[in-house]
């Protein structure tokens, strides 16, 4: 009986993974090779250097939406994405003819809640 009840919890663990309903999370993070772009509701709130792991404060992606993504092939030819970019594809931002095109990304993730507590935008001033 003890196997059947731990069957049936990893049964359900696993359907949980499989939820297809609205996508709910809010923060988001797109890996380069060099750099993580850390997004809420669509929006770049913090660049951060993987190397040292601090963030950048003047980078032209904070406070904007990506607009897709770009595929780069060796014979010079580009495929672009209209919708979310998957790993692979660079990312493409653009505002006031200022284009901004990443490095391929490395992987989608989600942040530590640490991390989304640190973001520069969230920290309190100081005293």
């Amino acid at each position: 009986m003890k196997n059947e009840s731990n069957a049936a919890r990893a049964m359900k663990s696993e359907e949980s993974h499989r939820y297809g309903g609205p996508e709910r999370r809010r923060h988001r993070v797109f890996v380069t090779r060099n750099t993580e772009y850390h997004f809420r509701d669509g929006f770049c709130i913090a660049v951060r250097d993987r190397k040292t792991g601090g963030f950048l404060q003047g980078h032209l992606a904070l406070h904007r939406r990506v607009q897709g993504g770009l595929k780069f092939f060796l014979n010079g030819g580009i495929s672009p994405n209209a919708g979310d970019p998957r790993p692979g594809e660079s990312l493409y931002f653009t505002n006031d003819g200022r284009d901004l095109v990443t490095s391929p990304l490395e992987s989608i993730e989600r942040p530590r809640r640490e991390l989304v507590e640190a973001y520069p935008s969230r920290r309190k001033p100081a005293e």
